[in-house]
């Protein structure tokens, strides 16, 4: 499974600014390649802004912190829950998505 870098990242991606248990979902920065728990931590962490991923990339984008599977954006955004795992995911990080992908 991908690093998930963070602040005080668990073993299923949770870190210190999302702690639920639907928190596990970690996002590709386009610019770095890393995987980030959350757009704070990258704030915190990196030197650069978060590099948005394309919304129509066929790329790894997003996994779920539970069982490391990768999807694309577009997999990411039509699923309520991890493909592979079944866990859930925060419906509220819909919210963020402009944070993490670009509209194209």
């Amino acid at each position: 499974m991908a690093k998930i870098r963070g602040i005080a990242v668990d073993t299923q991606g949770r870190c210190v600014h999302y702690r639920t248990a639907v928190d596990v979902v970690a996002n590709l920065c386009a610019t770095c390649h890393e995987f980030y728990a959350c757009h704070l931590c990258h704030g915190d962490l990196a030197d650069h802004e978060f590099g948005r991923v394309d919304f129509s990339s066929a790329m790894v984008a997003v996994i779920c912190g539970v069982c490391g599977y990768g999807m694309t954006p577009q997999e990411y955004a039509q699923t309520t829950d991890c493909p592979a795992c079944g866990c859930g995911f925060n419906p509220g990080c819909a919210a963020h998505r402009n944070m993490y992908f670009t509209c194209g």
